[in-house]
């Protein structure tokens, strides 16, 4: 009993193998020149998101440090 149950087993793992296989190619998507740049456009997104979010940050609080030494001062 227990050699049938490994040899159906190891026949459903070659038959699934070619499967398996397939799914780790581009058969089953559309790929096109222009999939990369879509790739390259969502990665670059991605990736310089939090440069520019750093950059905003510190914009609006240097501002906001300048405003409260001008009120600092005005108090006085």
């Amino acid at each position: 009993m227990r050699i049938k149950l490994v040899k159906l087993s190891m026949l459903l793992v070659l038959l699934q193998s070619r499967a398996s296989f397939a799914l780790d190619s581009y058969r089953y998507m559309h790929v096109s020149f222009n999939t990369i740049w879509y790739i390259f456009i969502g990665l670059m997104l991605v990736i310089l998101f939090p440069f520019f979010l750093m950059a905003y940050l510190a914009w609006y609080y240097s501002g906001r440090k300048a405003a409260e030494k001008s009120r600092a001062e005005d108090d006085k």
